[in-house]
Formats: structure tokens, C-alpha cells, sequence
């Protein structure tokens, strides 16, 4: 039976799962808070630049084709896609690992770093594919409502890829740290140190190294902006700047939401909010999840970004560039273990105009600079001066170049901003980390158990982190709806 549905918030979560509800036959309408859809994979344009604001990695696409297939649909209808090769360049305090575009040039650069290397890494990636099967043909596409999804004959005769950690099974293959540094850093996608990370998750090493890093041309927008194409062309009606301020709830079910200070009434709400934000939007006792929940997370990192327009071509540099040239672990206890701004952090360079010259003005450079940080931490413009002081001179004396008086304007994002824009809980940027505890069905629930009619979607709950597992996520809590609302 068809139903009208009100979804909070236009992210990759919300608009797969617009698009699927409304090709079932949903009256589908999207409320968003802020001007253009896309929650916290906004664009932001000036002087002829072209920035991501949030998500800038594209992995996973066979993920995103999927979707599009679900449609009967391909990418390729919507954007251009290249492969990035290189992949991406990490700088170390000594040398330059560059991660080529296949498997063979990937065991190049390991040999060069530590001989004997690339067998132990071929066999790593080829269990990281056993696991990219599983977790993408089977894991990932269950709702998270019981723990036997998990108990299938793949999962159990590798139950032991659950309970050991991501950090243990590259340290006993790999002793050279500059390649366990390299082998650690996918799982920063998922929001978790390395050694609190189920070695199942070496998925993600698979992603990297097997599937390969691309850009869609004209950068990560073109994603949403495909999406909202699709959802268009679906029925979806899509409203921004429309503000939800409460989700009211009448004989135990969700009968409203309130946008802008005026009642829309719908069958069902989903919200593609942050998960906890979406909560407060309830009477208290309609709330699944209590404050000391929340505060018992672990929580993905935040962000403190920069955007910086320069006004030439930056040298010695790739489209992705990791900056490890620090202590890797320490920084990681900085978010993790004892939260503070790090003394001396790790960052990520993104120059799309290195490989999309429609990112940036001619003879010009797009740059997106983020250091991951701790949620919840002090937020302030000298902070943020600061630490762009310290990253930007480190750039310098690693890519042997003076930038700093090439720089046309500067733009910056962190906590406060990620908590005013998205109501993110704690100004986180990633979501919920995918640790053991917090894994599929031990994850807050695609639908509420005290309130009928109410859903939610995104990286608090089920799969994850990442753009891909929103993609997912919007289909999950779709097929939940379809299922349960008769």
C-alpha cells in the first residue's frame, strides 16, 4: 500500500532511500535544513574554485553502480568516472610511498620499502577480497535487527577475522612501519584505531588496492547531484531550507514532523539526521537512547578542514596525498584514548584540480586540507589558525615549495560548524566508529522501537561509516519500511 513518507534530511543516506521508497510506490518528500541537498557532501564554489566539503574519496564503485543498476540506471548516465593513477602519495619524515593503480605496482613499492614484502601483501589482499565478498554480498545487506544475520557458513568458519584486530594481522605479516602505516590507513574510514578494528574489515585493504581510487569529473557533488536527479525523476519532492524542529507523536506512532513551524503530516518519518539529533526532536520518553548511551560511543573522528584556493600550480603532489611524517599511534590516542588536539597530527592534502581541471581556475590549484581530531573538542579561530600554521609549513619542507604567499583565500570548517550544519552529535564528521561492539545488529536500529512508524538512516546505524555503506543504508531502512508498513 502506498504511504507518505517525510525523510529528514537530503544526505546519501536520506536520498537512496527517497529513491527507493518512491519507486515502490511512496508518496516520498525530503526536508532539508540547509540550502542545497546533500547534508555533509555539500560543494562549495568561489572564484572559480571547486571544493568538496565533506567526502572526497571515491572507493568502492561497484557500490555506487549498484545502486544506480537498482534503477535501471549506470553512472555513466549521470557523471564520468577515472581511475586515479596514482591512487595516492604517502609522505613520510625521510621518502614518498606512491600507491600506483593495480596490484603489481603496489608490490613495486612494497619490495622497494621492505624485500620479501609483496607475497605476504598479495596473500593480505587476497584474504581482504574473501572479506570484501562477504561483507558486501552478505553482511552489509542485513537490517542489523538480530545477531544471527552475522552466522552464515562464510562468517562462521571465519569467525576468528571478528575477534582478531586489524593492527595484529599487519604487524605479524609486515614489520617495516612505514608500510604498517600504510596497510592501518583504510581503517581510518571506519572511524576506529587499528587495533580495536576486526580483521574482517581488511575489506577495506581490498578497496584500496584491489577496486582502486577514482574521481567523478567535476568532484563528489556530481554524486548528489545524480541522486537528486534520480529521486526528481522518481516522484521524490524535495524542500530545502526547511528546518525540522519536531517529530510529534500521537497513539504511539509518528504522526508529524513540525518544518519551519508548520505540521506536515505523513504515514511515516524517516530521518537522515544525525541519529541522536533526530532523538531530541522526540518527547523524552519516546527517546530510545539516553545521553550516557550516546556518551559511551565511540565515536568516529572530527574534522578540521581547510579550503584554499592557490594561485599556481602546486608541485610534488598528487590528487590524495597522506602526510604520515608523525607518530601515527600517538595521534590516534589523541582521538581516541585521551581526547585533545594533537601535538604534531597526521593530515590529508586533496588536490582534485591535479587530475580535473574543472576543479580550479587555469594555472590555479584546489586544495582541501583536513586533520582528524577528536570529537567534542574546543573549537576556535586561533586554534584553527594555529594548526594551519603547522600543517602548511610542514607541507612546505616536505614537498620542497613555498605556497603560503600563493594563497588567493581560506576557508575553514571543524566541530562548531559540523554541529550547527548537520546537528552532528559532538561535531562529529564520520559517525559511529565500526568497532566489534559496535557492529551491525549492536548498532543503533533502523527503526524505533518505541515509536511505530519512525526510522532512521545513516552512519549512526546500520552498516557504517562511508559513503558507500549511506548508499546501503538508505536501501536497508527502504526494504524494512516496505516490509513492516502494510
Amino acid at each position: 500500500m502506498s504511504k507518505t513518507v517525510s525523510i529528514i534530511g537530503s544526505g546519501f543516506s536520506a536520498l537512496s532511500a527517497s529513491c527507493y521508497l518512491a519507486k515502490a510506490g511512496h508518496k516520498v518528500s525530503i526536508y532539508e535544513k540547509n540550502g542545497t541537498v546533500g547534508g555533509r557532501a555539500r560543494q562549495l564554489v568561489k572564484d572559480g574554485f571547486t571544493f568538496d566539503i565533506g567526502p572526497s574519496w571515491y572507493w568502492m564503485p561497484d557500490i555506487f553502480e549498484k545502486f544506480f543498476n537498482d534503477f535501471g540506471k549506470s553512472t555513466s548516465d549521470y557523471y564520468q568516472l577515472d581511475k586515479l593513477s596514482p591512487a595516492y602519495k604517502i609522505f613520510f619524515s625521510d621518502e614518498v610511498i606512491t600507491i600506483g593503480d593495480h596490484m603489481d605496482q603496489i608490490c613495486e613499492e612494497f619490495e622497494r620499502i621492505e624485500t620479501g614484502s609483496s607475497k605476504p601483501l598479495r596473500k593480505f589482499i587476497s584474504q581482504a577480497q574473501e572479506n570484501y565478498d562477504i561483507a558486501i554480498n552478505k553482511v552489509v545487506l542485513k537490517p542489523g535487527l538480530s545477531p544471527f544475520e552475522l552466522v552464515t557458513k562464510e562468517t562462521v568458519t571465519r569467525v576468528d577475522r571478528f575477534f582478531k584486530t586489524i593492527s595484529s594481522e599487519v604487524r605479524k605479516n609486515f614489520k617495516n612501519p612505514k608500510l604498517v602505516s600504510t596497510l592501518e590507513f583504510p581503517v581510518l574510514f571506519l572511524g576506529a584505531k587499528p587495533n580495536q578494528t576486526p580483521s574482517f574489515y581488511s575489506f577495506m585493504n581490498f578497496a584500496d588496492f584491489g577496486l582502486g581510487t577514482w574521481h567523478p569529473k567535476g568532484g563528489m557533488y556530481e554524486i548528489i547531484k545524480a541522486m537528486k536527479a534520480l529521486a526528481e525523476s522518481l516522484g521524490v519532492t524535495i524542500n530545502t531550507d526547511c528546518n525540522v524542529g519536531k517529530i510529534n507523536v500521537e497513539n504511539g506512532k509518528a504522526s508529524n514532523i513540525v518544518v519551519n513551524g508548520e505540521t506536515i503530516v505523513s504515514d511515516l518519518v524517516l530521518s537522515g539526521a544525525d541519529y541522536h539529533h533526530s532523538e531530541t526532536l522526540l518527547d523524552k520518553k519516546y527517546r530510545q537512547y539516553s545521553e550516557s548511551y550516546w556518551e559511551k560511543r565511540t565515536f568516529a573522528p572530527s574534522s578540521l578542514l581547510f579550503y584554499v584556493g592557490f594561485d599556481k600550480k602546486i608541485k610534488e603532489i598528487e590528487h590524495h596525498n597522506l602526510f604520515f611524517d608523525t607518530n601515527f599511534e600517538t595521534h590516534a590516542e589523541n582521538i581516541y584514548d585521551d581526547p585533545q588536539w594533537p601535538e604534531n597530527p597526521l593530515f590529508y592534502v586533496n588536490f582534485p584540480s591535479v587530475t580535473d581541471e574543472s576543479m580550479a581556475p587555469d594555472g590555479c590549484e584546489t586544495g582541501f586540507f583536513l586533520i582528524p581530531i577528536a570529537p567534542g573538542l574546543e573549537d576556535t579561530r586561533e586554534l584553527r589558525e594555529q594548526y594551519f600554521d603547522i600543517i602548511i609549513n610542514r607541507f612546505e619542507n616536505l614537498t620542497n615549495q613555498k605556497v603560503q604567499n600563493n594563497i588567493l583565500f581560506k576557508e575553514s570548517f571543524c566541530v562548531n560548524d559540523f554541529v550547527s550544519e548537520y546537528n552532528s552529535y559532538k561535531g562529529n564528521a564520520y559517525g559511529m566508529a565500526n568497532t566489534l561492539m559496535q557492529t551491525a545488529f549492536l548498532r543503533p536500529k533502523l527503526k524505533s522501537k518505541k515509536v511505530e512508524s519512525l526510522y532512521f538512516t545513516g552512519q549512526l546505524t546500520v552498516p557504517g561509516p562511508g559513503v558507500p555503506p549511506s548508499l546501503i543504508s538508505g536501501k536497508l531502512v527502504a526494504e524494512l519500511i516496505n516490509k513492516n508498513e502494510k
